[in-house]
């Protein structure tokens, strides 16, 4: 899909209520109060119209730590895979690109959102974190003048003049070197969300060392790490998300 295309996929979304597998959401709009503060955080109670809630586990657990993902898909493949009947993969929160943010279920629940091969063990860690999804496409392979998607290599993201649609590295990132932005509504959006978990859970706005950030963790030290962390802190491979091409700076500088 296009960049330019997904704004009124998302409005599509909105509108229906229905994602990319035809299921159909009841969504609300609401809003809560930030902890120790006097800011709301307004978000869209997602819910299925089926009553549907097989896809994460009704159990409450202590939270110490809060794990950022991207979704590599769009809005309503994000939300259909993040609800499928009895798979238990999923995340309470996905944020549009539209920076709305998305509520599937609570975040004193818990779903498998890290994978099998996580360090500390993918159901521990699940119980124990958050897990926040940033609806983007991920990183992007550059045929001649185009960049596409890792679905095809005809489905085309942007050309390489759409500088503000992509960001280049310098050094390769896990082997990749283009990777679809964020918009300035999700940072604004995501910044807001992590006030509002890290007061009502009492988690630290802690982040690990910069020299850290973009890599697997010792066990122990990711474990016992109380902060927000990544998908790429818990897997040596097959995962990119959040990334280097995630601006980190914005997001702490936003918190503090």
């Amino acid at each position: 899909m296009k960049a330019t295309s997904i704004p009124n996929h998302e409005k599509t979304f909105f509108k229906t209520g229905r994602d990319s597998d035809g299921k159909e959401f009841t969504l609300t709009k609401k809003a809560v109060p930030i902890k120790g503060s006097d800011q709301m955080m307004p978000y869209i109670h997602c819910r299925p119209k089926n009553g549907d809630a097989s896809f994460y586990y009704h159990e409450k657990n202590t939270k110490t730590q809060i794990v950022l993902h991207f979704t590599v898909g769009y809005l309503k493949g994000d939300i259909a895979a993040l609800s499928r009947n009895n798979v238990h993969i999923s995340t309470p929160f996905v944020i549009a690109r539209s920076g709305e943010i998305i509520n599937l279920w609570s975040s004193a629940y818990w779903s498998y959102h890290l994978g099998k091969a996580a360090i500390g063990g993918n159901t521990n860690g699940s119980k124990r974190t958050i897990a926040i999804e940033m609806s983007n496409i991920g990183f992007l392979k550059r045929i001649g003048d185009k960049l596409v998607t890792v679905y095809s290599d005809n489905d085309v993201y942007c050309t390489i003049n759409d500088t503000q649609l992509y960001t280049k590295l310098d050094m390769p990132y896990r082997g990749e070197y283009y990777f679809a932005t964020y918009t300035a509504k999700q940072y604004k959006s995501l910044i807001g969300l992590l006030r509002y978990l890290t007061a009502e859970y009492n988690i630290p706005m802690e982040f690990l060392p910069e020299n850290k950030r973009y890599d697997v963790v010792a066990e122990e030290e990711l474990v016992n790490f109380k902060g927000i962390t990544s998908h790429v802190n818990y897997r040596s491979s097959g995962k990119w998300d959040i990334g280097a091409a995630f601006d980190w700076k914005k997001i702490i500088e936003g918190l503090r």
